[in-house]
């Protein structure tokens, strides 16, 4: 179990890798767009991330999961992996997008290709291509094999859900809600896009006055029927408040040392879902670190499209359910105004639900990451200590000593008030030596993983450890 909540740990971190290139991205995406200030060129520097979401998971997940300190070989070895596999799905099916979800399989294929294959010996004639080469390799192999499985698999699943949105359309205010609680629960796994092409881009039918016909929840509200919006005016309720509550809630919820790195990261992201409908910077700070906290946010998104529904709001969207298309759409659409109480109550429900849900269950969610690690519980209390020494770089230096060092050391990295250390050999650690420097402790809980209390100065150490790494 300690194990699994570690790789839990690990993919939760990696996730942080991708997000940080989100809110920017979408910010400019819908500031170039065609309704604002028209600038394409702008644009693409926002589709140049979320046109590749699934290339940025891949290389992001390989990261946090090689057992290397120079991640450049993974990182590619990432690439590859999914480069291969949605080459090899178009062969397959060219219709099948895997989306995220395929960009986080291809890093967890490609960081176990290169922990396993990294240190291949080859004959002496192929000799170019063993070590660390040898995993971009093997990936490529491995994924080839995986696209000819997903090729098979995928298009079933696809189908499947495309079958039930259309069951979902007969079912009033339950089915709104089903769609959207589906629609926020299958984002990990990059289905949701299959799920809303049905309600986008063909449920119902609208014939305008001079004759042309429309489908789908999208295309017909903005061509003029009264009667569409009614599934999407759920999502202005989610993204307008909803995930800023969570923002909110988060940033409350951190330690007090945090609350200013926690402030610019979840603010930015509150407003990207505000302004630009992007959510996937805050999603995916906490999806994988707490799934209780997601499904609680999928069963709200889908309870907002029920009270929408009730009150018969319908109102639609081009670019995204922001506030920049709610005042564009809001002389066309129906009760819009409800959506600001509405959405103020919803806001409550989220901060005040989450807030007690991070707190209660002591949830590592940003600013709180020193509560979980690898199953061991750590006090607040950790961020007021101090070191005997203020030479950084003499600590560092004798601490890897103590590990062994460079290249007994696998990994390293700090949290905000422990460094941990994965070794190849444990025996080789000296942890008498390392509390003689002044640390507050050693905490060993996994044969090969240690963490050094040491307090907020960690930062410092990390940085000098880090070059010592380099060397």
């Amino acid at each position: 179990m300690s194990h699994f909540k570690a790789n839990i740990q690990k993919l939760g971190r990696a996730m942080l890798l991708p997000v940080a290139a989100m809110p920017l991205a979408g910010l400019i995406l819908r500031l170039s767009a065609d309704d604002m200030l028209n600038i394409p060129v702008l644009g693409a520097a926002g589709n140049a991330v979320f046109g590749n979401l699934d290339l940025l998971f891949a290389i992001g997940v390989t990261i946090g999961f090689a057992k290397t300190k120079d991640k450049g070989i993974p990182a590619l070895t990432g690439f590859l992996a999914i480069a291969t596999l949605k080459k090899g799905l178009e062969i397959m099916d060219p219709s099948i997008s895997m989306g995220i979800f395929g960009g986080i399989i291809s890093g967890l294929v490609a960081a176990w290709t290169y922990n396993r294959f990294k240190e291949q010996k080859l004959p002496m004639v192929f000799s170019y291509f063993a070590g660390e080469k040898f995993p971009l390799t093997m990936v490529m192999i491995l994924q080839t094999v995986s696209a000819v499985i997903f090729g098979f698999v995928w298009p079933i699943i696809q189908m499947g859900i495309d079958n039930f949105a259309k069951l979902l359309v007969d079912m009033g205010a339950l089915g709104v809600g089903i769609f959207m609680f589906l629609n926020r629960l299958l984002i990990p796994f990059g289905l949701h896009h299959v799920l809303n092409t049905y309600v986008y881009y063909d449920l119902g039918s609208y014939t305008s006055p001079n004759g042309e016909v429309f489908r789908g929840e999208m295309t017909r509200f903005i061509n003029g029927d009264p009667q569409a919006g009614l599934f999407l005016s759920g999502f202005f309720v989610v993204m307008m408040f909803g995930v800023p509550a969570i923002c909110f809630a988060i940033y409350r919820a951190s330690f007090k040392e945090n609350k200013d790195m926690v402030k610019g990261i979840m603010g930015s992201g509150a407003a990207t879902s505000f302004i630009s409908n992007i959510t996937e910077p805050v999603e995916f700070s906490f999806m994988f670190i707490s799934p209780m906290l997601y499904v609680v946010h999928a069963f709200f998104a889908g309870l907002a499209g029920v009270v929408c529904y009730l009150f018969n709001i319908r109102i639609g969207f081009t670019f995204g359910a922001c506030i920049v298309d709610y005042l564009i759409n809001f002389r066309i659409a129906t009760n819009a105004i409800l959506i600001l109480p509405v959405g103020l109550v919803f806001f409550a429900l989220y901060y005040f639900t989450f807030y007690y849900l991070i707190k209660a269950n002591n949830i590592s969610t940003l600013g709180r990451e020193v509560e979980a690690g690898f199953g061991q519980e750590v006090v607040e209390e950790e961020s007021h200590l101090d070191l005997a020494s203020k030479n950084y770089e003499y600590m560092a230096k004798k601490m890897m000593q103590a590990f062994g060092g460079t290249q007994n050391i696998t990994d390293a990295y700090s949290c905000n008030t422990r460094l941990r250390v994965e070794v190849n050999n444990p025996d080789l650690v000296d942890e008498q030596r390392i509390k003689q420097l002044g640390v507050s402790g050693v905490v060993k809980p996994t044969e090969k993983n240690f963490q050094v209390i040491i307090g907020l100065e960690v930062t410092y150490i990390m940085s000098e450890f880090d070059k010592l790494l380099d060397v």
